[in-house]
């Protein structure tokens, strides 16, 4: 059986993002949040919080063990970008893209 939990426009490129899911992927939950604990990215935070949701979810919704819970999977898609523009020389503007990302947690008991 699986849980599933997904953050929608969290502030962090998804190309950061998927750097913190890597170390996370295949792991046992208790494990993928010691690992989080202890990474200096700033995306560890919101991927440890959706970890959570999704152990709760699975706890909560379908009467599973969240010892037993293994991150089956785990994805950063792209979400809106916020524009703006900083003033360049001579009158001119560069733009700068915000980027968001959508982080999805699956966790499975392999059952």
């Amino acid at each position: 059986m699986e849980s599933k939990a997904i953050a929608k426009t969290v502030r962090i490129a998804p190309r950061k993002v998927r750097l913190v899911l890597d170390l996370v992927r295949g792991k046992k939950v208790g494990e993928a949040l010691g690992i989080l604990e202890f990474t200096t990215k700033a995306a560890s935070l919101p991927v440890a919080k959706v970890i959570k949701s999704a152990a709760a979810n699975a706890e909560h919704n379908y009467g599973m063990n969240v010892e037993d819970l293994v991150v089956s999977q785990a994805f950063a898609n792209e979400g809106p970008t916020l524009k703006r523009f900083r003033p360049r020389a001579k009158g001119a503007a560069s733009s700068i893209n915000k980027r968001t990302s959508h982080i999805t947690i699956v966790l499975s008991d392999n059952k």
